[in-house]
């Protein structure tokens, strides 16, 4: 019958199928769908950065292993031989500097961390922060060293100061090994386990500045005269008073800031 119609009704008929048939809405009004191109906002740089200090901590471990034994078994202390250790490690100056270097590196990673956490510096790039505090941490222990190499020249007691230089380098090596796996707690954290990861490491941190002052007044006593009260005085002088202005210069910049 259709094959009778004229062409003209064949094809009102056909729009008239396709206008009432059940699983084709041709009739209804179209719908407009908006696509947004997906702004990914992972860690992946982040990631690549540890795994970067992981394998230079790796290298460091595989191709200077005797250093690093002399050095552990010098931080605890578990040998007689200090002397003999301390004068091995001081002879082997690349691996001390690449550990140094370490230390920078994660020591300075952390305290970004942890402006980040504490919401100190809101807005600022991470990456930024990162190399500020970076820049800190060598003018601090730069400008320790050049000073305490002075006085020991001036006041010609440069075996104590290069004993006290050589305890601090060491508990901040040791300080750059822990923070590797802190850091990787804190890149990606349980929002649960963060404040407990943080006040374990800076537990932690906190024990390795009382044994660095422990350890440096036991060994500097050794070589000259000097009483607590005095090395107290150095203390507060040196250590605790650069911190707190580091502190104050960092608290007025976020008041400035936002």
């Amino acid at each position: 019958i259709i094959g009778l119609l004229p062409s003209q009704n064949k094809l009102y008929l056909f729009q008239q199928v396709l206008y009432k048939h059940p699983y084709f809405n041709f009739s209804g009004v179209p719908v407009q769908l908006v696509i947004q191109e997906k702004k990914r906002e992972g860690s992946e740089l982040f990631f690549y950065l540890l795994l970067v200090l992981f394998l230079y901590y790796a290298l460091i471990r595989l191709i200077f292993a005797k250093y690093l034994g002399d050095l552990f078994t010098l931080f605890f202390r578990s040998t007689l031989r200090q002397q003999q250790l301390r004068e091995q490690l001081l002879q082997s100056p690349l691996p001390s500097l690449l550990l140094n270097i370490l230390f920078v590196l994660t020591g300075s990673l952390y305290a970004s961390l942890l402006f980040r956490y504490n919401k100190w510096m809101p807005g600022t790039d991470l990456w930024l922060l990162w190399l500020n505090c970076m820049l800190v941490l060598v003018v601090v222990y730069l400008g320790k060293f050049l000073v305490l190499k002075t006085m020991g020249w001036v006041l010609r007691i440069s075996r104590a100061t290069d004993i006290y230089l050589f305890v601090v380098f060491m508990v901040n090596k040791m300080a750059g090994i822990f923070l590797l796996p802190v850091l990787l707690l804190l890149a990606f954290p349980e929002p649960q386990l963060l404040p407990v990861i943080i006040s374990i490491s800076l537990f932690v941190l906190a024990l390795l500045l009382v044994y660095r002052i422990l350890v440096s007044y036991r060994l500097i006593r050794n070589e000259i005269k000097l009483n607590l009260f005095h090395f107290f005085l150095y203390l507060c002088a040196f250590e605790i008073a650069p911190l707190l202005m580091i502190f104050k210069v960092v608290l007025k910049f976020v008041e400035r800031t936002f």
